[in-house]
């Protein structure tokens, strides 16, 4: 039950992950209503607030899910693999060596710690760091993290650990391997004095050496454990019985937290869908319209921004500059086209709407030129007048 409990908190940060999306979705899409920016802000107001509601309903469904779960234990489910085959498959994992420790020899931890009584015995002083790998049989060490130049493997048969407290010449946190009987681990050394620079890095080692099965040494109130009781402790610890006995308990919680687990990733996404996104789909497209006019504010909502006003009376401006501009192409033009503009002199930008100067107009003919007086005859008679045509 407590496994099944721990699924309440991965559910409902599903919910957030969602609800922190459709938020960012609404505020992208407002974005496109930003001429009017109190009708943005109401708009965006009155969706998220209806996603919040949703969201708490949501969660709420999601936690009675796992209530559901924790209820009751349907072990008739066509998925769980009984206590039967459960026992048979705990005995076919023994028989063909798949559990850990046993036949095969898994990795079950990778990374760097230091070896500090290496440069001691050489005389070097100080510590140096490798790229260890431990395994269920071995403990082996390289140069760096590619692995290819192998320092040392040490098998990690009837070895023990044991805390050891820093030195002047190492600030890490200190733990050393060494054999129970007074046997060199390695070469010509007693013990393997490692280091890890934080106490977290060295629980976690010291975990999965106790996973290899290289246990930490015993402390009483006297002193260190007797050979003989440590070896008896441990001749317990590994019954082959209990053993069989764990390992059928744990094939029966993981074939059940699977179907748990597959139920609950099958059920959320749609309790989230069906309560929470469809829902605010339907609410924008029917309901949203009748809650902005519910506010009363409307006017207020429909006023441009200041900038928009000013995009506005810029374009407006531009409309205006060209047509002027068209109007005066057009009369010249028609000018062009009129025969005139032999005569008719550039204008300049300043006289473009001058009015052109009036033609003068000639002189009205009259009914019969005046002819000059006749010079007087010779003698002092003029000369004879003739008669004019009319």
């Amino acid at each position: 039950k407590t496994q099944i409990g721990r699924l309440r908190e991965p559910s409902l940060k599903c919910i957030d992950l969602v609800v922190q999306e459709l938020t960012n979705v609404v505020r992208a899409v407002t974005e496109k209503m930003q001429r009017y920016p109190r009708l943005r802000e109401e708009a965006e107001r009155i969706i998220t607030t209806y996603i919040r509601e949703k969201e708490q309903a949501c969660k709420e469904q999601v936690m009675l899910l796992v209530d559901f779960q924790l209820a009751y234990m349907n072990t008739n489910h066509e998925d769980f693999i009984g206590f039967a085959n459960a026992s048979s498959a705990s005995q076919n994992d023994e028989n063909t060596g798949k559990k850990l420790g046993k036949v095969t020899n898994q990795v079950i931890r990778k990374g760097y710690m230091a070896i500090n009584n290496l440069g001691v015995m050489k005389g070097i002083g100080g510590s140096r760091s490798y790229w260890f790998v431990l395994s269920s049989e071995s403990l082996s060490w390289y140069k760096d993290g590619e692995e290819k130049e192998k320092k040392f493997m040490l098998p990690l048969e009837q070895l023990k650990l044991r805390d050891l407290e820093s030195s002047f010449m190492s600030r890490g946190h200190m733990f050393a391997i060494y054999n129970p009987e007074g046997r060199n681990v390695f070469k010509d050394f007693k013990t393997l004095d490692l280091s890890c620079e934080a106490q977290d890095d060295m629980d976690s080692w010291k975990a999965s050496f106790l996973r290899a099965g290289v246990y930490p040494e015993k402390q009483t109130s006297e002193g260190t454990v007797g050979e003989g009781e440590e070896e008896g402790e441990r001749r317990e610890s590994v019954d082959p019985q209990l053993e069989r006995q764990v390992e059928t308990i744990r094939n029966l919680v993981d074939s059940y937290m699977k179907i748990v687990t597959t139920s609950c990733k099958d059920q959320v996404p749609k309790i989230i869908m069906f309560l929470m996104v469809n829902d605010a789909k339907a609410f924008i497209n029917g309901e949203l319209l009748a809650a902005l006019y519910s506010t009363g504010d409307t006017q207020n909502m429909m006023e441009e921004s200041a900038d928009e006003a000013l995009k506005r009376e810029e374009m407006l401006r531009m409309y205006h500059a060209c047509k002027e501009a068209l109007n005066i192409i057009a009369e010249v033009s028609n000018v062009t086209l009129g025969g005139g503009a032999s005569k008719m002199s550039t204008p300049s930008y300043g006289q473009s709407n001058a009015a052109p100067a009036p033609a003068r107009r000639p002189p009205p003919p009259s009914a019969s030129p005046r002819l000059p007086p006749a010079r007087p005859a010779p003698g002092g008679l003029p000369p004879p007048m003739v008669p004019q045509r009319r």
